[in-house]
């Protein structure tokens, strides 16, 4: 995936548009415990370098909610894959939180984590680390519970459509935040399809709300099992035009460079990108 391995996964759709509708066939062959292999156990899962990727993009969230800025009731995860990382800071500030992907298998992953199956994902070295640069003296046990008891949902999406979560959505809307991690750049098929995904989850998102946005920077694969997957590659400066272009003000946005040794061969991604944006008001929903 892009250099960290989270959810490349949500919302290809398989309408009239050849481009989205490849994408949704490619993604069928998407296989969630060889991506999470491939991005969340070592060496890109490795968390005790500070330089690493994992604790970059865990260290970005957590300082963007420790501001107190981003909090409200409702959150929704937009294309969640079969990772909960990306959710470990927010879990403190939203008391209903959505998730949601594309793939019913990456939902069903997500399901075993939540529900505390056997042979569900070990994510508590992710735990552990939020709770030590959070500083808050909150074991990594309570962490991973309140995360568990704010998830109320796990919804399928399609960012490609005008009403991501279908008509009559489950998901309280318009949601107070949104969070989306490698998500829109590895199901469009272009510049411009990206765009109007991201102008259609906007939608979900209330005025005033803040969306923080992590993604790929010039990734144009990678692979989860036997698929290998297209990414449309965005620069740091497009990601900031399409944000704009989508009615936000950008409060922060950051890259990080894939370092050598994390370059594993399971994608061309040569950095991440975080940003956080807030939906400005008058905009419409």
């Amino acid at each position: 995936m892009s250099g960290t391995g989270a959810s490349h996964t949500s919302g290809a759709a398989s309408d009239s548009d050849p481009g989205r509708a490849a994408v949704a066939s490619a993604y069928q062959r998407f296989e969630p415990r060889a991506y999470l292999r491939n991005n969340y156990a070592p060496p890109r899962g490795d968390l005790s370098s500070p330089d690493g990727v994992g604790p970059w993009k865990l260290r970005c969230l957590a300082q963007t909610f420790a501001t107190g800025e981003v909090s409200g009731c409702t959150l929704i995860d937009i294309g969640s894959g079969p990772t909960i990382y990306q959710l470990l800071s927010a879990c403190a500030h939203f008391e209903d939180i959505t998730m949601t992907d594309f793939l019913e298998v990456n939902r069903q992953e997500l399901g075993l984590w939540l529900r505390e199956e056997p042979g569900a994902f070990d994510w508590s070295t992710y735990s552990q680390h939020v709770c030590l640069i959070e500083g808050k003296g909150e074991s990594w046990q309570e962490k991973e519970r309140q995360l568990r008891a704010r998830v109320k949902r796990v919804l399928p999406v399609d960012v490609h459509q005008l009403q991501p979560l279908g008509a009559g959505s489950q998901a309280p809307l318009p949601a107070d935040a949104l969070v989306s991690t490698f998500c829109l750049e590895a199901v469009s098929p272009d510049l411009a399809s990206f765009q109007r995904a991201l102008d259609n989850i906007t939608t979900l998102l209330k005025p005033g709300g803040h969306l923080l946005l992590i993604g790929a920077v010039e990734e144009s694969w990678y692979l989860a099992g036997e698929a290998r997957l297209a990414v449309v590659p965005v620069r740091k400066e497009e990601v900031r035009e399409a944000l704009v272009n989508s009615g936000y003000e950008v409060r922060d946005l950051r890259t990080y460079t894939m370092p050598a040794h994390l370059r594993t061969g399971v994608d061309d991604v040569k950095g991440i990108f975080f940003a956080w944006a807030q939906k400005k008001v008058g905009v419409g929903l």
